[in-house]
């Protein structure tokens, strides 16, 4: 049985910041260039500041990145399996020389770091620069506060409770009955302690489910020996599941004190599990086993996991009994079911990681969404958007938002002409606006001509992240649309006096594949609007 505590990777923690010289740092940051870094950047180089990447020290040039990628080593010989650099596509970054220091910031401008520049390069557009760090604070985080601990303080909180020895379940999913039994198990089996340590890297305005992944955590906690488990959230970036990514997750373990990591038991965007066995095969020139074994740390196979109804209890599908009655459910029958309000069977889960889901994720009915018509001026766009939010208003139970287009021109962005570049700036304005309507589980109907593409698939994009996106192509033929026009506008747009009108002196880029089209030459406003709500009803978003 181990005595104590396992060392840090290379034996010496890093602690990048040295509080005697922060104020130094501060001061001398007034007059140096500053690159200002996304969440993923911050998330880098917090776990570079607080030691998680021990025994690195800044991020690695070119050389170093390429030895790395050639033979997995450090300059000394350590065994490391990704390169670490700092990447960028700012200006700023593309005028850096090796000798500059710059100050590394965060979206408001906190100055966390300054980087002495040993390397700059192009990457395919992306400048990359490797040097050393000298940290002045860790990125702040307004969530979860309690949560949040580095390598030196979860290592002096494992000595605290007489830890010595620790494994880790590392999870960007939430954790269901199958992993609380394997991890519980694991813990029993190999006479450890437990670190429940979710992975929480991440955007909290960009991931809502960020915080139902850490509160399901926080509900299952309760169900694990008090004694023996620890809940803290790792400031890792996301990864793709790989073994190089695997065996840097197996460093990271060991430099908050595991010796023992759970690899796998995680379900993929895909619907499969990925399984542990599949993990800790050997890939190309990795033989995960052994280097996660020179790393010091025992990797812990997830299996493929199984209910054994007979039993009233998840096993490995290798060791249930002969002739017993297994269940599962995939990773997308669970999603399904969870979109659908569906229930979901009482083995699988546990109610309080349930409810908690749920509040981030409701069935679609309780979802916020948003209407998007796009099409010709003229077309019926602005009445069949009011029709529907007086219809939706109606029927009462979640706020609505109209953002036709002559309104947000008005409100929004009374600035801006009707060039090309101004009218994606007006559109993606409202798309920001409905996503936040979205997000937040109202309902945002929009109005905007929306002539291109490209904006309309970018405005999708950011809508489905947070909730639902109906795109309506009100395809209303030009010669109506004219005919229609109480403005004089097409008249003046033939006559030249309007530039780049939409349809006549501008393209309209029609919809590729809209949820619904609507030609409203010889259709009424209330027929059409019951089309509408048939297919809100038909995609459940209305009940």
């Amino acid at each position: 049985m181990v005595n104590q505590l396992i060392a840090p990777y290379g034996g010496t923690l890093v602690n990048l910041i040295d509080p005697a010289k922060s104020d130094a740092l501060k001061q001398e940051a007034l007059s140096l260039p500053s690159l200002d870094l996304d969440w993923r950047q911050q998330c880098e180089l917090e776990m570079l500041i607080a030691g998680a990447y021990s025994p690195l020290t800044g991020f690695m040039t070119r050389a170093q990145c390429a030895r790395v990628e050639a033979d997995r080593q450090l300059d000394d010989g350590t065994f490391w399996p990704l390169p670490v650099t700092l990447a960028s596509r700012q200006k700023a970054a593309a005028e850096l020389k090796p000798g500059d220091r710059v100050a590394l910031r965060d979206g408001e401008g906190f100055m966390l770091a300054v980087l002495t520049v040993s390397d700059v390069w192009d990457d395919n557009g992306i400048w990359q620069q490797g040097g050393a760090v000298e940290g002045v604070t860790l990125p702040t985080h307004p969530d979860f506060v309690s949560l949040r601990a580095t390598p030196a303080e979860l290592r002096a909180l494992f000595a605290r409770r007489g830890w010595r020895r620790v494994v880790a379940w590392q999870a960007r999913q939430p954790m269901h009955r199958a992993q609380f039994e394997f991890c519980l198990k694991s813990a029993i089996e190999n006479e450890a302690n437990l670190l429940l340590h979710p992975q929480a890297g991440g955007d909290i305005t960009d991931a809502p489910a960020y915080f139902g992944l850490v509160r399901s955590f926080i509900a299952i906690r309760e169900r694990f020996p008090a004694a023996s488990t620890q809940l803290s959230l790792l400031p890792a970036p996301p990864r793709a599941a790989s073994a190089p990514a695997l065996l840097l997750r197996a460093i990271v373990a060991r430099n908050y004190g595991c010796s023992l990591l759970i690899a796998g038991g995680e379900h993929q965007p895909d619907g499969d599990c990925r399984r542990g066995e599949d993990l800790i095969q050997p890939e190309g020139d990795l033989p995960v086993t052994e280097l996660a074994d020179a790393i010091g740390v025992n990797l812990i196979a997830y299996p493929r996991m199984v209910y054994v109804e007979d039993r009233a209890e998840h096993l490995p599908a290798s060791e249930a009994p002969a002739g017993s009655r297994l269940l599962t459910l995939s990773g997308d029958e669970f999603r399904r079911r969870m979109q659908a309000g569906l229930k979901i069977p009482d083995w699988y889960s546990f109610p309080e990681v349930l409810s908690e889901l749920h509040r981030q994720s409701p069935p679609r009915e309780r979802q916020g969404f948003t209407v998007f018509y796009t099409g010709l001026s003229g077309s019926g766009k602005s009445t069949l958007a009011r029709a529907l939010a007086a219809r939706l208003m109606e029927m009462g139970g979640r706020s609505v938002t109209l953002l036709d287009g002559d309104i947000v021109r008005r409100h929004l962005s009374s600035e801006l002409g009707f060039s090309k570049a101004h009218r994606d700036i007006n559109v993606r304005r409202i798309g920001f606006v409905a996503s936040e309507i979205t997000k937040n589980r109202g309902i945002a109907i929009c109005a905007p001509i929306a002539p291109y593409r490209q904006t309309r698939r970018d405005v999708r994009a950011m809508i489905e992240a947070v909730g639902g996106f109906v795109e309506i192509h009100v395809a209303t033929p030009i010669e109506t649309c004219e005919s229609r026009d109480r403005k004089g506008l097409y008249a003046k747009a033939r006559a030249g006096l309007i530039p780049e009108f939409t349809g006549v002196s501008d393209p309209y880029e029609v919809p590729e594949k809209p949820e619904l089209a609507i030609d409203t030459t010889s259709l009424g406003i209330d027929e059409a609007v019951q089309q509408i709500l048939l297919k809100l009803e038909h995609e459940g978003y209305l009940r």
